[in-house]
């Protein structure tokens, strides 16, 4: 198995365009013909991370936190990055980064803390717009079945919980082939009129190419007519933070002692709560200060995320409980869904979580 064989499923999984712009997400350091010994996943890439892949004869480490965030101008100044892609390069090791890709999928960061926290009819906090493009083609009557067969498997038609959609009109096409062309109905210099059907899909913009590619090998046509359409509908299973509803409601300090168990957390930094049970919660692994208004917006109780300043805690108005239990305590559980998602396709490599505890963080 190369790493490019692996690169491909994260990506087909999660895709590099539900990355931040901030972000440097995908394959960092090494070759992707490089044949996998094994899988070392963490949260971060640090230098005894890599020496314990050493250790292990694994060449392959996959981290949710980008060891490269910033430009690298030269590899001989001797700060923790530089030390860190050098001695992956010395041994052979490929590094791979899926971080805001993975944050603001519906099946990623967040929801495998809302697994945690046993939260029910989840959604995404604070939907992605600019994912999704409309397919239009014209196609003869007899090709659309062909045609919906071949944008179905390949992703086209969904929206949301459903699949198999489209939109189709029936309508008159004109054309008159030249002396070049080589038309699937009519002859050369000779106008025809043929009924067509106008057929509308959702795509979403990572799977464009793809089919397009069916689109084009499926119809009968020598020229495929047809358009793409950026639009701006929210993409309900992409976008940042998570809500949902515990099953029954809890008391505040009840739940507060549930998460800090949970998480193991060194303490949780709380606003005073404004009332006494917990029923409806949001979500968002890490730096989440910014969905704020979102969780205050759609009613949650409680609003669970970490790296809030002074003032954020202020931005809660006595509306919103807003608990702080850590940047890594948030995000803890990211190695094991990597490790899981692996495992459902891969069977030829070892893949192991990190006994390496990264976080930088202290508490007395």
């Amino acid at each position: 198995m190369l790493v490019k064989n692996l690169c491909v499923f994260l990506e087909e999984s999660f895709p590099l365009v539900l990355q931040e712009s901030y972000d440097n997400c995908g394959l960092l350091v090494g070759n992707d013909q490089t044949v996998i010994n094994g899988v070392l996943i963490a949260l971060d890439v640090t230098e005894s991370v890599v020496d314990e892949a050493i250790k292990k004869n694994i060449n392959v480490i996959i981290s949710h936190h980008p060891v490269i965030f910033k430009g690298i101008k030269n590899l001989s100044n001797p700060n923790l990055t530089n030390r860190i892609i050098i001695k992956c390069i010395q041994h052979n090791i490929s590094l791979y980064a899926i971080h805001t890709n993975l944050d603001n999928h519906h099946q990623g960061v967040n929801a495998k803390i809302a697994e945690k926290l046993n939260l029910k009819n989840t959604r995404v906090l604070a939907p992605m717009r600019g994912t999704l493009l409309k397919l239009i083609v014209y196609m003869p009557i007899h090709a659309l079945p062909i045609l919906d067969k071949a944008i179905f498997e390949n992703g086209g038609g969904r929206i949301g919980n459903y699949s198999a959609c489209h939109f189709r009109n029936l309508g008159i096409g004109t054309f008159m082939p030249n002396d070049k062309a080589n038309p699937t109905i009519g002859k050369a210099y000779i106008r025809e009129e043929v009924e067509e059907y106008r057929v509308e899909y959702l795509v979403l913009s990572h799977q464009k190419e793809a089919v397009a590619a069916a689109m084009i090998s499926a119809h009968p046509y020598e020229e495929v007519a047809h358009e793409w359409y950026p639009i701006q509908n929210v993409n309900e299973e992409f976008g940042a933070g998570m809500i949902g509803t515990l099953e029954y409601e809890i008391p505040v300090e009840e739940f507060l002692h549930l998460i800090k168990t949970k998480f193991n957390c060194g303490c949780i930094k709380y606003t005073k709560p404004h009332k006494p049970y917990i029923k409806k919660v949001a979500i968002c692994g890490g730096s989440g200060s910014f969905l704020m208004n979102d969780a205050l917006r759609q009613q949650a109780d409680i609003f669970i995320s970490s790296d809030f300043k002074y003032h954020d805690f202020f931005d809660a108005e006595g509306k919103l409980i807003v608990a702080d239990i850590g940047h890594f305590e948030s995000e803890q559980f990211t190695s094991e869904l990597i490790a899981e998602k692996l495992k459902e396709k891969f069977s030829t490599f070892a893949i192991q979580l990190t006994e390496i505890n990264t976080n930088p963080i202290n508490y007395l």
